[in-house]
């Protein structure tokens, strides 16, 4: 049943435009045909057998200026399917809702019909594709941090409580190593446990998303000599736990961002909120995107912030350096359940 649906779609769609511009094409020939036609009948001109030089080179004369008229007339013709073509190149699924403008008549309106509904199976599918792989994800980060809490971080707990044990009955030759081999496994610990944190930040779900950003602050600072200004609104809406995911994890890979390719000197993080919902804007003074091309960071914000129907801009400040800008639209019900008033 889908098959025969498919299938009958498809021809639909070819009666609408194929069959018009195959007409126009013949009727393009046929007007060139007919008037070189028309020409040769009420011309005086005839053409002995054989040819005489003067005869093929009036032949040929003719020839080239009909398939001169043909080009000319075929390229207008064909000229909607070229502006066509060259909106097809601009589109970009990362940004849904682009659709063509159809006309209300002419040979293109279905077929612009057409590529408008397959944009928007191609924007379902990506959304669904991505909201599996980001799942995926998530549970791949959730499982790898317990790993790393669990396991290496209890064995180098372990290791510490020995080299300590042992550093108390070493020589006080012995005692100094034991003792700065212990202070390295320690340095070793929080990085496996700052990195744990990183892949499932447990903060977001026992303190809420104010206080997951401020630790994530925190650690930002801890490992960049960029100052970062950190404000959250104490009046936002209460959110599902996925756009919180999906706002912690923006700021996360902006910040990111910052620390590996800006070369900032400040940064500001600012959670607010918007007429719609809320809004998350991380600035820096840096290097700009400018000449720059998104790299996977980007593309994987822009993939979370279509889960959620949210709008990412990313671009550069007219001061210098870049804005990350997360746009949240959230119900009526939960943009006014904090503060009681309407947008």
């Amino acid at each position: 049943m889908a098959g025969d649906m498919t299938v009958g779609h498809t021809a639909d769609h070819k009666s609408v435009s194929v069959t018009p511009l195959l007409r126009r094409i013949i009727a393009v020939n046929a007007a060139v045909y007919a008037v070189g036609t028309f020409v040769l009948a009420v011309s005086p001109a005839t053409v002995s057998s054989p040819a005489a030089l003067t005869e093929s080179l009036v032949l040929a004369g003719g020839l080239l200026v009909m398939l001169g008229a043909n080009a000319a007339l075929l390229r207008v013709a064909l000229s909607p399917l070229q502006r066509l073509a060259g909106l097809m190149e601009q589109v970009d699924l990362l940004q849904p809702g682009q659709r063509l403008a159809k006309p209300p008549s002419g040979d293109f309106a279905g077929l612009i019909e057409a590529f408008n509904a397959m944009l928007a199976r191609l924007e379902t599918e990506r959304s669904a594709s991505s909201a599996q792989a980001l799942a995926a994800q998530e549970a791949e980060r959730t499982r790898v941090a317990q790993e790393l809490h669990d396991e290496v971080g209890q064995s180098l707990t372990v290791v510490l409580l020995g080299l300590k044990r042992t550093a108390a009955r070493a020589p006080d030759g012995l005692r100094e190593e034991l003792l700065a081999t212990q202070e390295q496994v320690r340095t070793t610990l929080e990085e496996v446990r700052t990195v744990a944190g990183r892949l499932r930040p447990g903060v977001l779900e026992d303190l809420g998303l104010g206080r997951a950003l401020s630790a994530l602050v925190t650690d930002f600072s801890r490992h960049s000599s960029a100052p970062v200004q950190n404000r959250v609104d104490p009046n936002l809406p209460a959110m599902p736990d996925q756009v919180e995911l999906v706002l912690y994890r923006v700021a996360q890979e902006a910040l990111t961002n910052v620390a590996r390719h800006a070369a900032a000197t400040n940064v500001r993080l600012h959670l607010g909120r918007h007429p719609a919902g809320v809004v998350l804007r991380v600035d820096d003074d840096g290097r700009g995107v400018e000449g720059l091309t998104p790299g996977a960071g980007v593309t994987g914000m822009r993939e979370r912030a279509l889960l959620i129907g949210a709008e990412l801009t990313v671009g550069a400040r007219p001061d210098g350096g870049t804005q990350v800008r997360l746009v949240v639209p959230l119900p009526a019900t939960l943009n006014t359940a904090t503060t009681g008033v309407g947008p």
